[in-house]
């Protein structure tokens, strides 16, 4: 099925489709698994390196990288094409994480990690804008549903893999296991990709690129750094907050005077744009503070190791790879998204709810069809939302929209995790540390996921019942 549906993909300038799509999900596949990967292996990297302190920005400073450049990457293709970028970003991932295996001290790991984000945040980015090129509409839904099934088994799969590289050949492993392939990816999308983004005259917004950088550092750091490491009320945490707001608004006034703008605001005069982006933030939140917790409320409820705890995660994987697939194949034959995203959204109501009823006694067959149950309700959301935003753009604003909606995403999860731990955080004071507080105290915090899904359920009532496709790129609309 899978194959004849790639023989349908007409891209307009030639190339080999299955191999250009083969080497556009390595590296989709790379970006992820390097978000979560490391996890596993920080404290064998705190043994050999030191720097227990700074620890936690060998994952902060790779998220805060790919997210703050992933909006740049959009138009960098547009301007440079989406070959020559893709593999240049790969090219950086690969040299970064060279760097980083090659690490002798904490804060030359945590720079090759910057390194290593840089090249990241173009690695879902371009993917999710070049097949969308690369297939026609009618299998839009059904070819991103492929990369919703990457990122799920990347999101949940990192730990996993990264525990067993960690204890066969060494922490270090688990970055130069990026390089073949990286290169293998390289060399698929530098024979087959014939990609119809080949570059134009316009140039890149690079003054708005840095405002809206800077922007997502400081809101993404409020977060990381806020009722934890520094109180809500400090002076840090009210700068960056201010700097934020400030950052935020000389954006949106440069982009309303630029030439090629980063983000046209014009995209927000469609209505379904104006509510799949915010709907993809809260999603990516959704998302980031499930998966994180999970596998710790498995190991310290039911005393699984890293890598139990990962296989038991399976349910959650499989049910989202199944739903992902099947419903872009049905979305992309009828074109209605709004049923299957009001019902994704409803689904995932349910399961939070269900899952912030969970004790210490809870059996193992009862979490598994949870966890599944959320899997089937995110499935049924993640890329359809993209390819809702993707159908609502102009041909000319179609890497300029798909940017802003991985990368808002992006924000959201990373925000997601940020959230969910201060309230776990929270939680926990006064009581005993221990696994079964621990335990308790995510069951608790898992329960204020219903309400958030439930603001997505009012987002997709919201969603208009069709989203039209523009067959010809449109002119700006008047600010």
């Amino acid at each position: 099925m899978a194959s004849a549906n790639l023989t349908q993909a007409r891209p307009r300038a030639g190339g080999n489709v299955p191999l250009a799509t083969a080497g556009l999900l390595i590296g989709m596949l790379l970006s992820v698994l390097d978000q979560t990967v490391v996890a596993i292996a920080l404290p064998d990297i705190a043994t050999d390196l030191g720097g227990m302190n700074a620890i936690g920005w060998i994952v902060t400073s790779y998220v805060l990288a790919s997210t703050a450049t992933g909006a740049l990457y959009g138009r960098l293709s547009d301007r440079f094409g989406r070959r020559t970028v893709f593999i240049t970003a790969v090219a950086v991932f690969v040299a970064g994480s060279a760097l980083c295996g090659l690490a002798q001290t904490m804060p030359q790991l945590i720079a090759a990690r910057t390194v290593q984000g840089i090249g990241a945040g173009a690695l879902f980015v371009l993917p999710t804008i070049t097949l969308s090129e690369l297939y026609p509409l009618r299998l839009r839904s059904r070819i991103q549903g492929f990369t919703g099934g990457v990122f799920a088994i990347a999101s949940v799969g990192g730990p996993l893999a990264g525990g067993a590289i960690t204890d066969a050949w060494g922490w270090r492993w688990i970055f130069y296991i990026n390089l073949p392939l990286g290169l293998l990816s390289m060399a698929l999308i530098a024979f087959a990709l014939r990609s119809p983004g080949s570059g134009g005259d316009g140039k890149v917004d690079l003054p708005g690129a840095a405002l809206v950088t800077g922007a997502i550092v400081a809101l993404l750091l409020v977060g990381e750094w806020g009722g934890r490491t520094y109180a809500w009320t400090s002076g840090v945490i009210v700068a960056l907050a201010g700097a934020f707001a400030l950052l935020l608004a000389l954006f949106l006034w440069r982009e309303r005077r630029a030439v090629d703008p980063l983000l046209p605001l014009r995209l927000f005069a469609e209505p379904a744009l104006r509510v799949a982006l915010p709907a993809t933030a809260l999603l990516g939140a959704l998302l980031g503070g499930s998966v994180v917790y999970l596998p710790t409320y498995l190991q310290d409820a039911y005393g699984m190791g890293a890598t139990q705890a990962g296989l038991a995660l399976n349910p959650y994987v499989l049910t989202f790879m199944v739903v992902s697939f099947l419903s872009g194949a049905r979305i992309g034959a009828s074109g209605r998204f709004k049923p299957y995203l009001i019902a994704g959204s409803v689904i995932a109501v349910l399961g939070f709810a269900l899952l912030s009823r969970l004790t210490p006694g809870t059996p193992y067959v009862l979490l598994a069809a949870e966890i599944g149950l959320l899997g089937a309700g995110f499935g049924l959301l993640m890329q359809n939302l993209v390819v809702v935003a993707q159908n609502a753009a102009s041909p000319a604003d179609l890497a300029a929209t798909t940017s802003a909606a991985v990368s808002v995403r992006g924000l959201g999860l990373s925000l997601g995790v940020a959230v969910f731990g201060n309230l776990l955080t929270r939680r926990l004071q006064g009581h005993a540390a221990g696994p079964r507080a621990t335990s308790a105290a995510i069951s608790d915090v898992l329960f204020w996921g219903a309400p958030a899904a439930a603001v997505l359920v009012a987002l997709m009532v919201l969603l208009p019942r069709t989203v039209n496709h523009h067959p010809t790129a449109s002119g700006d609309a008047p600010s």
